[in-house]
């Protein structure tokens, strides 16, 4: 099969298309014909290393972790899915070696749920990683319940998106950074939007004079002692990608695998409570360009790398 791979740490140039052997299926495995795979911050940062202290890579390493596609054939032990079935998955290994971008992956159940029949297979790529870090955060971890105040950084983001959605949906009010160019996206998925910067705290506080509820963090550093200090009483504070936010009372989460997590949020974009905006698309022999754009971190939405179908040729 054909595949992007990487041989040694190193910026967007070490990325080659080449020939990779074709997955094997285990008992407890789906295999899946890729159709779209989303570029995630989380995939840069494997490929220079930066998750070499918790992460073993076993090179050559296909990257990818996000994918959407169709079953080929399920393992002898999975009676949940069928050849020819739409599915969407979270498929991290616990080592980097083989991931999605490729033309086939072997997916373990546990990792997979039914693609929303209402998304194009690019924009379901876009779902798995960033709605599971959303839902997980949201519901498991800061517990955000109707009527409480949230403030969700980066909202025009990947993730900042679909838990500005998702926050809306369980009642709470939501307030979201972002650039200006991105406020009025902001305002369509359901948050008000404040500018990032200097002046952060007082424009929040201007909204939420009482403090927030609950702080969604995903930029860290600087941004956790601001966030730590708009919180109410009682006021929880959550983020994934620092985990310095353990020092200013708060929890860091990393996202995992959770099929009745996926299919929930699968049905939650059948009914319209959950979009992904698909700001560009490569196909995969562009992969390199498609981690360029993702590390330059000015992304609305996701980008997603496409894999042409039997019938594209």
């Amino acid at each position: 099969m054909k595949a992007i791979s990487y041989s040694r740490y190193g910026g967007p140039e070490v990325l080659e298309l080449g020939e990779a052997d074709d997955p094997r299926v285990g008992p407890d495995a789906v295999l899946v014909k890729v159709r779209a795979a989303a570029v995630n911050p989380v995939d840069w940062k494997c490929r220079e290393g930066y998750l070499d202290p918790v992460l073993q890579a076993v090179f050559p390493v296909i990257p990818g972790w996000d994918v959407s596609g169709v079953v080929v054939r399920p393992g002898p032990a999975v009676p949940e899915f069928s050849a020819g079935d739409e599915v969407i998955g979270y498929v991290r290994e616990d080592v980097l070696s083989r991931g999605t971008f490729a033309e086939y992956v072997a997916a373990p159940v546990r990792a997979l749920a039914p693609k929303p029949r209402n998304l194009t297979f690019e924009e379901a790529a876009g779902l798995p990683l960033t709605g599971l870090t959303a839902y997980q955060v949201l519901n498991k971890v800061l517990g955000v319940r109707r009527g409480e105040t949230v403030l969700v950084h980066a909202a025009a983001g990947g993730v900042g998106s679909v838990a500005v959605q998702l926050a809306a949906h369980l009642g709470a009010r939501v307030i979201g950074t972002a650039s200006e160019g991105n406020h009025d996206f902001v305002r369509r998925l359901g948050g008000e939007p404040v500018s990032h910067g200097e002046g952060l705290a007082e424009r929040v506080r201007g909204l939420a004079p009482e403090g927030v509820d609950a702080v969604f963090d995903s930029i860290g550093g600087d941004t956790l002692r601001v966030s730590a200090n708009l919180l109410a009483p009682e006021g929880r504070l959550a983020s994934i990608t620092d985990p310095e936010v353990v020092g200013y009372g708060g929890r860091y989460w990393f996202v995992r695998p959770d099929p009745q997590d996926l299919r929930r949020l699968s049905e939650l974009a059948e009914q319209g409570v959950v979009g992904v905006h698909v700001s560009e698309t490569f196909p995969l022999e562009r992969a390199a360009d498609a981690h360029r754009l993702s590390q330059e971190g000015r992304t609305r939405g996701k980008i997603v790398v496409t894999v042409a179908g039997e019938a594209d040729g």
